[in-house]
């Protein structure tokens, strides 16, 4: 494994462990550190890549690093809608390199995060309106993205169930499921803000947000899945 990415995924044990244990210091330690990271292993092992993209995906993981750190206290309503304005970045970022990769929404994709994202809208519309607003455009940015992410096209020569790719060894067909990943932690955020209310439940559904949030990234940052490959057909 290369250093950077063995590095991140420590820091990613240490937040995560932070979170669940409550010692916030830890996380001021890790999180910060995560998507710098993958920054670092993208400069390193992704010189192959198109430098458009390759600056796209930069910016992807800068904005992420802003979000990161304004969402160690996900329990101030401010932070928590700059934080999700900074993700907003990173995934119209992500979306950006998706469609420029020839990436298109399929309806096998698009109709159930659609109905997903509009249960969470009139979820947090009813139980939290300070941040509904936001927190619901948001919501476009990431399912526009991971619509995207899920294109079969973007990886030609991988599997497919009703139109989405499985997972193999190219890293191309794991970029639908980094995205699935970002979307059970985004809807975990949403969950522990209106649902949850003891400590320990919280502690632990943040510990396991963090979980999937940093194995999203370290899939959907992978240089392999972005470097140029000849084309081929299925």
């Amino acid at each position: 494994m290369r250093p950077f990415r063995a590095g991140f995924l420590a820091a990613a044990a240490l937040t995560a462990a932070g979170a669940v244990t409550g010692r916030e210091r830890w996380q001021w330690v890790g999180k910060p550190l995560l998507m710098p990271l993958l920054a670092a292993d993208v400069a390193v092992a992704g010189k192959a890549i198109d430098p458009a993209e390759r600056s796209t995906l930069l910016a992807a993981l800068g904005a992420a690093t802003v979000g990161d750190v304004l969402l160690i206290d996900p329990d101030d309503d401010r932070r928590l809608v700059a934080g999700a304005s900074a993700f907003g970045v990173m995934q119209g970022c992500y979306a950006a390199l998706w469609w420029r990769r020839g990436a298109r929404p399929t309806a096998a994709v698009a109709v159930p995060r659609l109905l997903a994202w509009a249960g969470a809208a009139a979820l947090l519309r009813w139980r939290a309106p300070a941040v509904a607003g936001p927190l619901t455009g948001y919501g476009l940015a990431l399912g526009a993205a991971g619509v995207l992410a899920s294109d079969p096209d973007l990886a030609p020569n991988s599997p497919t169930v009703g139109g989405v790719v499985l997972p193999d060894e190219d890293p191309r067909s794991r970029l639908g499921l980094g995205a699935l990943l970002f979307t059970v932690s985004d809807g975990l955020i949403v969950a522990r803000r209106l649902l949850l209310r003891g400590s320990r439940s919280r502690r632990l559904a943040e510990g396991t947000i963090l979980a999937t949030y940093a194995a999203a990234q370290y899939l959907l940052a992978d240089p392999a899945a972005h470097a140029p490959r000849s084309p081929s057909v299925r």
